[in-house]
């Protein structure tokens, strides 16, 4: 009998998010597999120390312990072997994470996998595997940065934070924004209030999370779960917002609207274990202070071509520096 995970919320995360492997992956890179299946037996029984993803993986498991049913399922997914996986799975059995599912593709991609295991979220370091997955797959995923260094994560609750335009919603809004200017996005905005925003690649998340509170002990304004909006709207364009969210019977327990202002003193006062944002430019402070995942564009979608242009120019004036200083 197949199990019915639609009140479960099954998270893929790659060995790597997890766990601090980054010092393997240079092996990896440099020695070619051999290299690094030798170093990963040599060091079978270093326990590997926190990755980026650790403490959400930790306290979205504790849930389980409080909650009226199963709510959370934890898949490790890797491209290592199951023989070089080995290390992997006696470091999950030092922190004692009860997570019995695992998927070791030997060096397979991971992307015909998602929808194998039923993978509502995705976390992982390898741009290519995220890009692949965004552009197959209805599974949220991200590709996280390195973690910060003073973070202390809150043991007893699990907090989220999600950024607007391209994350929950769709990328209309925001490519008027970037096409004609601010004006002509909150003139759209005001207009289209009554009109529900489109889904983004992660509005199933959001509802999922919406729907395992539910199953939590607590009101669900105390809930354990927390759930944030971390946004760079402001007046006008808030209400359609909040209405979307109304109409998709999704309740967020926190809305910021921070009108261009930065976004990392928030994340950190609200202490999110994990921030998805679709622009670097909020990314890179909030990776400093907060867990965080860049949801990327699809392929063919205008965005990732602006993203491309800008980077481009970006490039051209650094190039351009770089011969007047020479």
């Amino acid at each position: 009998m197949a199990l019915d995970f639609s009140q479960i919320l099954v998270v893929g995360v790659s060995s790597r998010a997890l766990f601090n492997l980054e010092i393997e992956n240079e092996i990896f890179k440099n020695q070619n597999i051999e290299g690094f299946r030798k170093y990963q037996l040599e060091h079978e029984n270093d326990l590997l120390t926190e990755g980026t993803a650790f403490p959400l993986i930790k306290s979205l498991l504790k849930l389980n312990e409080i909650a009226s049913k199963q709510i959370v399922e934890v898949v490790v997914m890797s491209r290592n072997s199951p023989e070089t996986g080995v290390r992997v799975l006696k470091s999950i059995k030092h922190f004692n994470l009860p997570i019995t599912r695992w998927a070791f593709s030997g060096g397979e991609p991971l992307s015909p996998f998602i929808d194998a295991f039923d993978v509502d979220l995705f976390l992982s370091k390898d741009e290519i595997e995220v890009q692949k997955i965004s552009d197959n797959s209805d599974c949220a995923t991200a590709l996280v940065y390195d973690p910060p260094t003073d973070y202390i994560p809150e043991i007893d609750r699990v907090k989220f934070a999600f950024d607007a335009d391209a994350v929950v919603f769709s990328e209309e809004s925001e490519h008027i924004y970037k096409e004609k200017g601010i004006e002509a996005f909150h003139q759209h905005e005001s207009e289209n209030e009554d009109v529900p925003l489109n889904d983004g690649p992660f509005a199933e998340l959001l509802r999922k999370l919406s729907t395992i509170q539910e199953f939590l002990p607590t009101t669900i304004e105390l809930t354990p779960l927390r759930i944030a909006i971390v946004t760079a709207r402001n007046a006008p364009s808030h209400m359609r917002v909040i209405k979307t969210l109304r109409h998709w019977g999704v309740y967020v327990d926190e809305a910021y609207f921070m009108g261009g202002l930065s976004k990392d003193k928030v994340l950190k006062a609200f202490g999110a274990h994990i921030f998805f944002d679709d622009q670097e430019t909020h990314l890179d402070g909030s990776c400093k202070v907060v867990p965080s995942g860049k949801v990327l564009y699809k392929t063919d979608s205008p965005l990732k071509k602006y993203e491309k242009k800008k980077l481009e120019q970006k490039m051209n004036v650094q190039q351009q520096f770089g011969k007047v200083v020479g």
